[in-house]
């Protein structure tokens, strides 16, 4: 009963009429105002331990596929995008919809629309720039790893376990075998999330997880493709046995350091940041 009443009590503060759904551990508000909007809270334990907000409906349907189309297409920015008519026929949607998806890319920066040229990719639109309202950026990815990831490995240094070394070790011997970007991908997160497991701690944990999902759109995806090679692979494994080696001598400080030595590599390969 008091998630409802604690549902009511957001809805005032961020200004929502909407409604509740309330399945399992999950809490949901749709705001009226606007249908494409939908704020999870995730329960844990009876506590509210982050908010995501997903988008719902055909335009948010069009936005979600023109995103992929970005993230998978291999467009480089000022690149030309696909017609509005066959951009709705690939979505399943009319062209109104489509057209309406389109103008919140623009509102967003992400694409840059002409009339009687068409449709063109924003200059550092894939990694600068929120693909639509439901999906962080890149950048802000990036940001949240190099805030999270680092404090989280003191944690782990003191209370790994010998088969979360194991799991590691694991991990590390997966991403060596990988040769194609999305089982790197893969065994890359895997990794990381297992640094996350060996802390023991629920927060942490779910902490790590919610930095996982938000990695699982289509435009991080498309930038993790577009910058894989073999050098690149073996570049991220060396650094990778590093951070297991710091864990496996419980150095927290030479944990945290090759962690986040590691992280600034990731954030230059990705968007070109030096800082």
């Amino acid at each position: 009963m008091w998630t409802k009443l604690f549902a009511w009590y957001l809805l005032v503060r961020i200004g929502l009429d909407g409604v509740i759904v309330n399945t399992r551990n999950r809490l949901a508000l749709l705001s009226r105002q606007q249908r494409s909007r939908l704020y999870w809270f995730k329960l844990v334990s009876g506590e509210v331990v982050f908010v995501v907000t997903l988008t719902v409906g055909p335009v948010a349907t069009a936005r979600r596929h023109l995103e992929s189309v970005i993230g998978d297409g291999g467009f480089a920015p000022g690149d030309k995008l696909p017609t509005e008519r066959e951009l709705a026929a690939s979505a399943g949607v009319s062209r109104a919809v489509i057209r309406t998806a389109l103008d919140e890319l623009a509102d967003a920066g992400i694409v840059v629309r002409h009339v009687g040229r068409g449709t063109f990719l924003a200059p550092q639109a894939t990694s600068e720039v929120s693909p639509g309202t439901g999906f962080p950026s890149p950048a802000e990815i990036m940001t949240s790893r190099l805030v999270l990831e680092p404090e989280i490995l003191p944690v782990t240094v003191s209370a790994a376990t010998q088969q979360d070394i194991d799991e590691m070790h694991r991990c590390l011997r997966g991403g060596d075998e990988a040769r194609a970007s999305e089982d790197f991908e893969r065994w890359d997160t895997l990794l990381h999330h297992s640094f996350a497991l060996a802390t023991h701690n629920a927060v942490l944990i779910n902490l790590s997880q919610l930095l996982i999902d938000s990695r699982n759109q289509p435009v991080w995806g498309g930038l993790k493709r577009r910058t894989f090679s073999a050098e690149r692979r073996q570049c991220y494994c060396d650094e990778h046995k590093a951070i297991v080696t710091a864990i496996e001598d419980r150095d927290p400080d030479a944990a945290r350091e090759a962690m986040r030595t590691h992280l600034r590599h990731v954030r230059t390969t990705l968007l070109g940041d030096h800082t």
